[in-house]
């Protein structure tokens, strides 16, 4: 019952989210051209048509979800026709252990390899036939020497079944040469109608680049020929078509250097490529393999690709940031409804969705973009919240999803981090990690996210404690934490010692990040450590209904941090019922209806009013006193600005 008007507070909120009329997804078009399917990446499309025409590599650097892949695919059908090839590997007689190479029009290598294969299958039978003659000869021979002597004939038939079947066993494991000639096909594309596309993401280098087995059997006939172990690699597969490949810089140097070489040749020999392997003596002809390399990654990939395979893609081809946001207008909306539509129709097992539906996952997109004005481009993930909705909806029979469906699906389709968060809350409720009542010095609610889209509560306690160094106090942290967080507690320090009004020196300060096994990163913890450290100094409580997120400069300025609707919807589970954000995160913040009666959202903009927010009425002496010493310090800069501008 809860769910239902919960539903009908999100339909009347959101009916202007779309300018367009339809019943459900099913009036809606989907266009059948892949490139033109790709959502909110306009720059990175144009640049793939470009490329496309000209066989121009790219390099699409992004985070996962934004339609990396999706592209590499449309470059494929957008390629100029070409005659594609079938790639034949054939035996060389006089050099077994290189193995020659040819091409034919798509579709006939497969013909010549079956023309080949039955020459030598009458060849195969003709020799049975012989072997068992000769079989049945011996065994003969020997019933007819032995007629007149019956005590010595069982000796001499064992003997002659024994020698008649070694012979038999031998002639039909040997290979005739017509059998040992017939090619092999390493690429067919018989059945091909556009340019091959080819996802290598996480192949090794033999299924990249090619190789050629191992064989035990190397001597007395019974091996396998050199030309039948080459395999080709997706490369040669790719000859003509597309190479995609997601986080490249994963792969080896040495191979990374191979597909340089075959980028720049356009052909490539096939080897066994682990040297304790028979294959390592065996290297081929070179293997066309002209394709269109379409690499990708994040920002860490480039930092792990080899500086020449780099360099070539700059210098012949493009390099595209895939941006993971794009404006909230009505068009991206419209844009956004068809992709609704678009899922399902890829989909083919859920039932469309209604207008209300396709609203609902808008306002998603609006949420899980974490910037105002802004849609997520991530919609590998909205995709699988759209997939979650379609098997709820054919769970409860439903015709069409509906925006109740939706909302449901939302618990059904929680991330692992959005998992290991529940399970965290859960656990520090259990065993009193964080506290939502009383005020307590020295210790804050602090809030953090996993993976930009989950939040946890993360207390934060400070102690301040006489330096036991003769120089200077120290500041000591606790919990993993990193770079940036690191750096966060050195700079919330110069705060504390320029606002304090007394001696610090003589103090050492220790910082605990409560319950951080996995590890600190950011610096959106910095109001939390600054408030628990003032809070120590000063003896004064803090409010434990009442959390916080926010970066801040030495100056004493908040400034915005990332994932505020995550965090905010972390605390109510938390049972926190006020959130401390900086002011430019207010219009981020998208939280779900269920949320908006159970917490208080309070902007800062400067230090001193964080400080006002979490102190009791009784200690907001010390906000006043932390107000006044910032404004005295605004005073004297300006002061001196004008000094200077005087002489």
């Amino acid at each position: 019952m809860t769910d239902v008007k919960e539903t009908k507070k999100v339909k009347m909120r959101k009916k202007s989210l779309l300018d367009i009329d339809f019943n459900d997804t099913s009036e809606i078009s989907v266009p059948p051209r892949l490139i033109d399917q790709v959502i909110g990446q306009e720059n990175a499309s144009e640049i793939i048509k470009k490329a496309a025409l000209q066989r121009r590599h790219v390099l699409l650097i992004g985070d996962p979800g934004t339609g990396k892949s999706m592209l590499g695919q449309a470059m494929a059908e957008l390629l100029p026709k070409e005659e594609l090839v079938d790639v034949l590997c054939i035996a060389n007689p006089k050099y077994p252990n290189q193995p020659r190479v040819a091409t034919l029009p798509a579709g006939h290598g497969a013909r010549k390899v079956e023309m080949d294969a039955e020459v030598a299958k009458k060849s195969g039978n003709k020799r049975f036939i012989i072997s068992l003659a000769i079989l049945l000869a011996i065994v003969g021979y020997a019933l007819i020497a032995t007629a007149g002597n019956p005590a010595q004939q069982p000796t001499t038939l064992l003997m002659a079944m024994f020698v008649g079947f070694f012979i038999f066993f031998m002639l039909n494991q040997s290979r005739s040469r017509t059998e040992m000639l017939v090619p092999k096909l390493l690429v067919d594309n018989g059945k091909k109608d556009t340019a091959p596309f080819n996802d290598a993401t996480g192949s090794h280098a033999g299924a990249l680049l090619g190789d050629v087995r191992h064989d035990p059997f190397q001597s007395g006939g019974l091996g396998t020929p050199p030309h039948e172990r080459v395999e080709s690699g997706l490369i040669h597969k790719s000859h003509l078509g597309v190479l995609y490949s997601d986080e490249i810089g994963t792969l080896e140097m040495r191979t990374q250097q191979k597909l340089l070489t075959a980028m720049q040749e356009g052909k490539l020999q096939i080897t066994g490529q682990s040297e304790l392997s028979s294959g390592a003596m065996v290297r081929s002809d070179p293997v066309p393999c002209k394709f269109v390399l379409i690499a990708a990654g994040n920002i860490e990939t480039t930092r792990n690709m080899h500086p020449a395979l780099r360099s070539r893609i700059q210098g012949s081809g493009y390099e595209v940031y895939m941006t993971d946001t794009m404006p909230d207008t009505p068009e991206n909306r419209r844009k956004l409804a068809r992709f609704c539509a678009q899922e399902i129709v890829k989909d083919r097992k859920i039932p469309h969705f209604t207008r209300e539906a396709v609203e609902e996952i808008i306002y998603e997109a609006q949420r899980r973009a974490d910037k105002k004005g802004q849609l997520t481009l991530r919609l590998r993930e909205l995709g699988g919240l759209i997939r979650a909705a379609g098997d709820l909806a054919k769970e409860r029979g439903e015709k069409l999803v509906s925006a109740e469906t939706i909302i449901l699906s939302k618990t059904i389709a929680r991330t692992l981090e959005n998992q290991i968060s529940d399970s965290y809350a859960e656990d520090r409720k259990l065993y009193k990690i964080f506290e939502v009542q009383e005020a307590q010095v020295g210790r804050v609610n602090g809030l953090a996210v996993i993976n930009q889209r989950s939040g946890i509560v993360m207390p934060i306690e400070a102690e301040v404690v006489p330096a036991f160094s003769r120089r200077e106090g120290k500041i000591i942290a606790t919990g993993q934490l990193r770079i940036i967080a690191r750096e966060a507690v050195q700079n919330v320090s110069a705060i504390v010692k320029r606002y304090v009004g007394k001696d610090i020196s003589d103090f050492d300060y220790h910082i605990q990040f409560v319950g951080a096994y996995a590890g600190v990163e950011g610096d959106s913890a910095s109001i939390s450590i600054a408030v628990a450290i003032i809070s120590a100094l000063e003896h004064a409580p803090i409010r434990q209904d009442t959390a916080m997120t926010g970066s801040l400069t030495v100056r004493g300025i908040v400034i915005p941090i990332g994932g505020a609707t995550a965090k905010i919807e972390a605390a109510v589970d938390a049972g926190i019922r006020r959130v401390i954000i900086p002011v430019q995160n207010k219009d981020d913040v998208k939280i779900e209806e269920k949320y908006k009666d159970k917490v208080e959202i309070i902007p800062v903009h400067y230090f001193h009013e964080v400080l006002r927010a979490a102190l009791p009425t009784e200690y907001h002496y010390i906000a006043n006193k932390y107000q006044e010493l910032a404004e005295e310090f605004t005073e004297a800069n300006n002061t001196s600005k004008k000094v200077k501008k005087t002489k």
